[in-house]
């Protein structure tokens, strides 16, 4: 070989022994797994913390900069950082791809090489290895066939060799861990899906308007093919049932999916913990407005007019609108509702509250016969679309699996005849009184023709 075609072996190889032999134990290395794990617990705890998607000026009168909260955070730290949409940033999103890293190469590091050892026996024909082992003993007699049948009832996997045996059970406690990685590999890959490609919306939408879904507060960078384009959303009805006190004890929005051709595909109605799901979208009822009035001015037609939120100062939600009783809109009245079947408050042009009315009932205004006709709701939607979910659902129900897997106890037992000596012994890596009480139990019932107990040696676990 030519020194050129050495220097470009070695220019090849390079990256590759560098991955083995500098990334990959890097990777591996259970004190970086640990670290990144609190680092994604940490900053999901401030994502829980600090409100979600909302607009600056929430944040500007929530977190000053004096005071600043901690003494640090304040509106622009937050949104400098990218702690007002926390689940979607690039540094959170690197953070768990960095831990999924570290966890693929600790199982292929550590784990497989583990189950591999665990599943390749090997015969012990030498009297001092078994003193290497945490539980041995040494009897003056023995049978390996007898000891096959004593560990094949307790669901002993037995290989024998000549004068030599081994025996294992619960292997599935080495398969365990390396069932739990992959459950929080998928947990985290259906998390980081769902970040870019998921969205969430807020509509406000008036009882018995359809609607399709367009204001969108958060959304991952490809979440555009998740947005519903060929169906809509029809509201049929928007209710609130209230308590005896005047409370509200529930709110309602009776939904009907309509296809492109405006055609039922689902309906159900809903309320606050019973969304409705269709394609991956989900419907939470989540809060509630009133949307208009409608009014008969003598014998006039059913008018309908807005309600607007009014500015309270926090001191509760009241809605009003301005009714006019002249056709040049001269004279009117102000109308206040703060909720669907309470009283209604009317007032004059000066302010002066002229009367109280409810719906369904009339009063003579600036000579004008005013009627009541209805109070129309608006229901307040949240929307959301997680394409990731079923990825994490699936992660914790593979992680209790890999969990309880974890429990059972890998039990190994190997015996060996030599001449009048007979040598047997055994380890397992938990539940090591139950382990030892079951090797004891063997031990006696291999020497029950005899007079003798064996004695039996603890040894320190290696």
């Amino acid at each position: 070989m030519t020194g050129k075609d050495s220097f470009l072996s070695n220019l090849v190889s390079t990256p590759k022994n560098f991955f083995r032999r500098e990334l990959l134990p890097l990777l591996s290395d259970l004190r970086l797994a640990i670290a990144l794990l609190l680092a994604i617990a940490f900053f999901s705890i401030s994502g829980t913390v600090i409100e979600q998607g909302q607009s600056p000026a929430f944040y500007q009168a929530n977190y000053p900069e004096h005071p600043a909260l901690f003494g640090f955070l304040t509106w622009k730290v937050i949104q400098v950082i990218g702690l007002d949409h926390v689940y979607r940033t690039w540094w959170f999103l690197s953070i768990m791809i960095l831990f999924g890293s570290s966890l693929t190469a600790c199982t292929f590091t550590r784990q497989f090489p583990a189950l591999k050892a665990a599943r390749r026996w090997k015969f012990y024909d030498q009297p001092r290895q078994f003193e290497k082992l945490a539980l041995s003993a040494e009897l003056d007699r023995g049978s390996l066939s007898t000891l096959t049948q004593l560990l094949q009832q307790r669901r002993y996997k037995v290989f024998q060799e000549g004068d030599t045996l081994y025996a294992r059970k619960g292997i599935v406690g080495r398969i365990g861990p390396i069932v739990v990685h992959a459950s929080m590999l998928l947990i985290l890959a259906g998390a980081i899906w769902g970040s870019i490609t998921g969205f969430v919306a807020q509509e406000m939408v008036p009882s018995g308007e359809t609607f399709q879904v367009k204001n969108i507060i958060e959304a991952g960078s490809w979440a555009l093919p998740q947005v519903p384009k060929d169906w809509s959303v029809r509201v049929n009805r928007f209710w609130i049932d209230y308590t005896p006190e005047g409370r509200i004890d529930q709110f309602y929005s009776d939904l009907s999916v309509l296809d492109n051709r405006g055609q039922e595909v689902d309906h159900k109605t809903i309320h606050v913990n019973q969304p409705l799901r269709y394609k991956g979208v989900t419907f939470y009822q989540t809060d509630w407005g009133v949307a208009a009035i409608q009014v008969k001015l003598n014998n006039s037609p059913v008018l309908q007019l807005p309600m607007s939120l009014l500015d309270t100062g926090g001191r509760g939600r009241i809605w009003g609108t301005w009714i006019p009783t002249k056709p040049d809109l001269s004279e009117g009245v102000s109308l206040l509702a703060k909720d669907l079947q309470g009283t209604l408050l009317l007032y004059d042009a000066k302010g002066q509250l002229i009367n109280t009315v409810r719906s369904g009932m009339s009063i003579d205004v600036n000579k004008v016969k005013l009627t009541i006709t209805d109070v129309v709701g608006s229901t307040g939607l949240q929307i959301k679309a997680d394409p990731g979910i079923p990825m994490v659902y699936a992660g914790f129900g593979l992680l209790m699996l890999g969990v309880v897997m974890s429990y059972f106890s890998h039990s190994q037992i190997w015996a060996l005849q030599e001449g009048d000596r007979f040598y047997v012994g055994g380890r397992t890596n938990r539940a090591q009184v139950a382990f030892e009480r079951e090797l004891i139990d063997i031990l006696d019932q291999l020497a029950h023709s005899k007079a003798e107990v064996p004695v039996v040696e603890a040894q320190p676990i290696a």
